[in-house]
């Protein structure tokens, strides 16, 4: 037998939970002496406390603990509660690195402050096209809500285009507008240039007007890392007395498999 004290060390757990445990008919000790209150416990109850530190740690409750161990739920159920935590947990998982992510994109765009040439900033008139089109609406304009939109709308778009038997005529761009519903929200343009020849299907059909005047910069890497880029242009118009007149487009120049080699034009129209 050990005490309390003794047990909760081998149970790499505290005297005070151990109490709250017998409080609740969790894991009562095996022995309570009358006179003096002590508790004792066996070694056969560190298999219990085991799986009640298991449980707790997936995130069930003490009551689902005491039920699942009294085996007052049965197989399936059990499975069912094991499924769900999983689903949660991997959640949970999925929603920290996006977290990371989005810390790490923000700390690289620190450290490249004031170190992007901007020497490469043209200016330049942006030609009038016909695209054909998906739109949707992301949250907001960070790159980490843009990107889960506009790839699905391009890869969308391509399976239309093919159905409908056409061939687009120059490099995908995506641009953007304020979304009707106010607030943060951006809505989406995921756009292929068409010929003149083609007149419906299951998608857009839009004729972008030209821009007199856009500051356009290149940016070379993966589009959740645009960040550093797109203020370093931003900080150009400034610097120059230029003025935004609204987003910046996207003319994907290149887009092979790995998108840390894309290359993509970045054109924000001037007032």
């Amino acid at each position: 037998m050990f005490t309390i004290g003794d047990f909760a060390r081998h149970g790499r757990v505290s005297v005070r939970m151990l109490r709250h445990y017998d409080a609740i008919g969790l894991l009562p000790p095996a022995r309570v002496d009358p006179f003096t209150g002590y508790r004792s416990y066996e070694a056969a109850q560190l298999s219990r406390l085991n799986r009640v530190i298991a449980l707790k740690d997936l995130g069930f409750t003490l009551e689902q603990v005491r039920l699942i161990l009294d085996e007052m739920v049965g197989p399936d159920e059990l499975r069912g509660m094991l499924r769900l935590r999983r689903a949660e947990l991997a959640e949970a998982q999925a929603a920290a690195a996006a977290r990371l992510a989005q810390v790490e994109a923000r700390l690289r765009t620190i450290e490249s402050e004031g170190r992007m040439d901007t020497h490469d900033v043209v200016v330049k008139r942006i030609e009038a096209v016909r695209v054909a089109e998906l739109s949707a609406t992301a949250e907001n304009f960070d790159p980490d809500r843009i990107g889960p939109v506009v790839g699905p709308l391009f890869d969308e778009l391509c399976r239309r285009l093919e159905r409908a038997g056409v061939t687009p005529a120059g490099p995908a761009v995506a641009y953007y507008d304020d979304a009707p519903e106010g607030g943060e929200a951006v809505r989406v343009h995921a756009a292929l240039p068409v010929g003149s020849s083609v007149s419906g299907g299951d998608f857009d059909l839009v004729d972008l007007p030209a821009v007199e005047r856009a500051a356009t910069l290149v940016h070379r890497g993966a589009m959740d890392e645009v960040l550093p880029t797109a203020q370093a242009l931003a900080a150009w118009i400034d610097t120059q007395g230029h003025r935004s007149a609204g987003y910046a487009r996207e003319l994907y120049l290149e887009c092979p498999d790995d998108p840390r080699q894309w290359v993509t034009e970045l054109q924000e129209p001037l007032v």
